[in-house]
């Protein structure tokens, strides 16, 4: 399976649970949470994440907000709304019910 692959269809749930925990950030620290938290098995394309952000900003799970950084460059972050909030609820019980019912799959296979 490539590394793309396993990413598909979570990403929305990874960004918001990495807003969460993390606070704010900026696509670049998304995607190197991701990356590290993964052990570099997820890698996050820029063609993947910035439309990913911004159908989380159309649904209003997400908030952005241009903000100039320590090197005096500009930066957009994202943070989680409240209604972000309840769609990660929603999303980790998706989750976890898949990923139980692929490893029932597994162990009777």
């Amino acid at each position: 399976m490539k590394r793309r692959d396993a990413l598909q269809g979570s990403l929305p749930l990874l960004i918001l649970k990495i807003l969460v925990r993390r606070g704010p950030l900026h696509g670049y620290g998304i995607t190197t949470h991701i990356e590290r938290m993964s052990d570099e098995v997820l890698r996050v394309e820029e063609g993947s994440l910035y439309p990913a952000l911004h159908r989380m900003e159309e649904h209003g799970w997400i908030k952005a907000k241009w903000v100039t950084t320590e090197n005096k460059r500009r930066a957009r972050v994202y943070e989680v709304t409240t209604a972000g909030r309840k769609q990660l609820a929603a999303e980790e019980g998706r989750w976890c019910s898949v990923t139980a019912a692929v490893h029932q799959v597994l162990e009777q296979a």
